[in-house]
């Protein structure tokens, strides 16, 4: 191979101005003027320039320029200083549940780290306080303190240097509910401990406590330093309703019965972990039980879906012995218990052998026929690892906990559902960011966050999980897991930064990997390429590549590639390196072909535009291995014009044997009567797919262009599959019914739907209902929306909404007064959002709009206040 470089011109020269700044920016400080000795010994005063006197464009960039430079020292975010560490927590727990609160006594073991101290910081966000004592061998003594309310400063009776440890003990009342606040997108609340229907006073509700630390919010009920450089071992009696379990971290150790309907339970983490990742969850659960080389498993879910729990985790052994081999490190705990919660305020949560997931996980055994939650179960699995085992010393260094977690959905599904399920859902996380970097574009290892929940943003899971994928195509695969292994078995139960993580690969590979790490982990944006390939000598193609974004912002990328092409089926490969902003390459490629690839497997986290015509994405479709590219070379042509050469591509698309590929050609068709009605042939096609497919994905899409095209044709199969097992098929088995003109459902088929629990099944009867203006259910939509959750009550908000809306004798101020309640109150800013959807229906009244205006003056989500913003501004206009 010959490379042919272009050498760029010299564009940078330097001014006399910046000679001169130089010397400026040594005397120059904040005030506009410095005091100076004179020999005598007497000061004096030198003015210096003030701002408003800098009127050259130099000397305004050169203030300008001060300023990011003063910032980036004021606002540097370093990781929490270690004056003490807490080695232990001794927690004696009750909870109170009238009034929503905690009370405690916390014996805490503390020693200084390095330097001597007489002072003890501890976070402890909202609490009442009782005695602070210091536990001596055989007596206490009280001990003074001050608190802010978000901080105890205790005074030591003398100087405590790092040999030393001492026991505290704190009596206090915890107070969770008191001075909530935002949190961010991927943890929406910060009140730390929660009671869910603690006085048993809402029908669809258990009662509940669960806990949420990430990211210091485990200081709302037990006092501690609440940052994720401290690490402790732990002891948490709890004392609970005997009607209920307790969950916690470690291994429960003993029980004592109360009496008065009371029971005390201990348990026990010996293996020290960081603050946030304590927890605890209490309820009337049902437990499914499991292991994996002799480690206990426990799947907890609301009693009735235990059968459910049971297929939704039934991967949990597998995924921990995957897991384990690939690092080279067993399971690192004594168990691993997974909890589904009520209204949990994030997906879930990797506590140290509990994590908590949110209510979506808990289905019934029908329901989990379909279940699709393997990622996010892998997702905090491997947290177990990455996290919890090794952990990020700062929130600035997140990404070492997420960016792996959300690799190892890639892993999970490489190894379990194949290349291309992982490659796609790449490609996914990927999107996810690019779409956050349209508007935010930030280091993935930054110092200088407003706020730690600032952090849990596409950069950190979907950005770095790409990244981690890269690294792993420069290294190898051997390399790359050797590494991780070196990596958690040197820094096994330590917290860690990002150049630890850098120390790990280069030990192993012997390569100097700063530059990988600088460019993508220390640096913010990404590459934007655009990608030429000249044919005209067809045995030696020459490909052209650009870095065309925008330097101002943005680096010079090194990025390794791969550039392949197909001699009579046959795949050829080079890898290559860019490392300029223009770079040439001749491929020598030998066969003559008329078409290379760049990155087909789009393994890389560049925007690329390779210009391809309808053609050439029709050849890519036809030609490549990887149903990933397939995939693109599809949705590349949907976007486009060429409906002729998108028609070939769909009908291949119907027997792709990735499945993916399957559903988005089918996903086409429901809009494509034209297509359908000119070719015949596939009507049968999707008709077979409907029969033979194991797929219910697939059967289910299959239906769906059934029922939108030929509803009244197909009214024996919709009846007949509306009993299938999957809900998937059932419901749009049921759209199918639903959509006939020529046959409305009985009323014992109707009657029969609506005992349906499942929100596939009750949203194509609600839409029965609202399309032949049944009346009288009313009673049916609010019992709907009380019972359903997750998405299904997202959807189907908009059809309770509309209901009372056009029926408002039937209930409406009831309706009106649940979906404020929701947009003011409910935990998840997607269901807030779908309540306000749901009020736009109510919006020609007066009340209403200003009841909505005023919950939307106190909305603290910033996607969802824009929404709101932007219609409510629109229904100011139109009135």
């Amino acid at each position: 191979m010959i490379q042919l470089i272009a050498k760029p011109k010299i564009i940078l020269q330097k001014s006399a101005f910046w000679i001169i700044a130089g010397l400026v920016f040594t005397i120059l400080g904040c005030k506009g003027t410095q005091e100076l000795s004179n020999p005598d010994g007497t000061e004096s005063e030198i003015e210096l320039p003030v701002e408003d006197q800098f009127t050259s464009e130099d000397s305004l960039n050169f203030l300008k320029l001060l300023r990011q430079k003063e910032a980036a020292i004021s606002d540097y975010r370093e990781a929490y200083p270690k004056d003490i560490e807490v080695l232990h927590v001794d927690l004696d727990l009750a909870f109170d549940f009238q009034k929503q609160s905690v009370r405690g006594i916390a014996k805490l073991l503390i020693s200084p780290h390095f330097y001597e101290t007489k002072e003890v910081f501890l976070d402890a966000q909202d609490f009442e306080l009782g005695r602070i004592s210091l536990i001596n061998k055989d007596s206490t003594s009280k001990l003074g303190y001050q608190y802010d309310g978000k901080v105890i400063q205790i005074y030591l009776p003398e100087a405590t240097g790092r040999d030393d440890s001492l026991w505290v003990e704190i009596n206090y009342e915890a107070f969770p509910e008191r001075n909530p606040t935002a949190g961010s997108s991927a943890i929406t609340d910060t009140k730390g401990l929660y009671f869910i229907d603690p006085l048993d006073t809402i029908p669809s509700k258990p009662t509940m406590i669960w806990t949420q630390g990430e990211t210091e919010h485990n200081s709302k009920w037990f006092p501690m330093v609440d940052k994720p450089n401290q690490r402790f071992t732990q002891t948490f009696a709890l004392t609970v309703p005997d009607s209920m379990i307790s969950l916690s971290n470690g291994v429960m150790v003993k029980q004592e019965n109360l009496g008065n309907g009371l029971r005390k339970d201990f348990w026990e983490m010996n293996i020290p972990h960081a603050p946030y990742l304590a927890a605890v969850g209490i309820g009337n659960f049902g437990k499914v039980e499991d292991r994996w080389k002799g480690v206990p498993l426990g799947y907890y879910v609301e009693k009735g879906y235990e059968a459910g729990a049971k297929k939704v985790f039934e991967n949990t052994p597998l995924m921990m012995e995957f897991f384990s081999d690939l690092l080279g490190l067993d399971y690192p705990w004594p168990k691993y218990d997974q909890l589904v919660v009520k209204d949990f305020v994030s997906g879930a949560m990797e506590n140290t052998t509990l994590s908590i997931f949110m209510e979506e996980l808990k289905l019934t055994e029908r329901e989990a026929i379909d279940s699709e939650w393997d990622y996010i179960i892998a997702h905090e699995l491997f947290h177990q690892w990455f996290g919890d085992y090794v952990t990020t010393e700062s929130w600035s260094n997140l990404t070492l906990n997420e960016a792996f977690a959300n690799y190892s959905e890639y892993l999970w599904n490489e190894h379990h559902y194949g290349q291309d399920v992982a490659d796609l859902k790449l490609v996914a996380e990927t999107e996810n960011y690019f779409y956050e970097a349209e508007t935010k574009q930030v280091n993935l290892i930054r110092f200088e966050y407003a706020d730690s929940e600032d952090m849990f943003d596409s950069h950190s899971y979907s950005k770095g999980g790409a990244i981690l994928h890269m690294l792993r195509k420069v290294v190898g695969d051997e390399a790359f897991f050797e590494s991780l292994n070196l990596y958690l078995t040197q820094h096994a139960l330590q917290s860690v930064e990002v150049h630890d993580l850098r120390l790990a690969f280069e030990e192993v590979t012997g390569r100097d990997l700063n530059w990988f790490f600088n460019q993508w982990f220390l640096d913010k944006g990404h590459p934007e390429l655009l990608i030429e390939a000249d044919y005209s000598q067809p045995e030696n193609v020459l490909l052209s590549v650009y870095q065309t974004q925008d330097l101002n912002t943005t680096t010079i990328y090194k990025i390794p590639f791969e550039v392949s092409w197909y001699v009579n089926g046959e795949r050829k490969v080079k890898t290559l390196v860019l490392e300029r902003a223009f770079q040439q390459y001749a491929l020598e490629n030998t066969d003559a072909i008329d078409q290379v690839y760049f990155d087909e497997q789009k393994h890389l986290l560049a925007l690329k535009s390779p210009g391809f015509t309808a053609e050439q994405w029709q050849k890519q479709f036809m030609q490549s291995q990887f149903g990933v590219a397939r995939y693109e070379a599809l949705d590349s042509l949907k976007a486009g014009d060429e409906r002729g050469i998108l028609l070939e591509v769909l009908k291949a698309s119907l027997s792709d044997p990735f499945e993916s590929v399957q559903e988005s050609g089918l996903l086409t068709f429901i809009s494509g009567q034209e297509w359908l009605l000119e070719n015949p042939e596939l009507e049968e096609q999707i008709f077979d797919l409907v029969n033979t497919s194991k797929n219910n994905s697939i059967r289910s899409t299959a239906l769906d262009v059934l029922a939108a095209n030929w509803p009244d044709k197909y009214y024996s199969t919709f009846k007949l599959l509306v009993n299938d097992p999957s809900y998937l098929v059932a419901g749009s088995a049921l759209s199918g019914l639903v959509a006939s003109s020529d046959r409305k459902l009985s009323e014992e088929e109707l009657a029969k739907f609506e005992l349906e629990s499942n929100y596939r099944m009750i949203i194509p009867l609600a839409e029965y209902y609202l399309v032949n203006d049944v009346k009288a259910k009313g009673g049916w939509f609010t019992k709907k929306v009380e019972t359903l959750s997750g998405d299904g009550m997202y959807y189907f908000l908009g059809y309770y909404g509309e209901y009372f809306s056009m029926n408002p004798e039937e209930g409406k101020e009831e309706a009106l007064a649940f979906l404020l309640g929701k947009m003011k109150n409910d935990p998840q800013p997607g269901q807030r959002l779908g309540a306000f959807q749901a009020l736009l229906g109510f919006a020609d009244q007066e009340e209403v709009v200003e009841a909505m205006s005023r919950i939307a003056s106190e909305e603290d989500d910033d996607f969802v206040k824009a929404y709101y913003d932007y219609f409510l501004s629109s229904l100011k206009f139109e009135n």
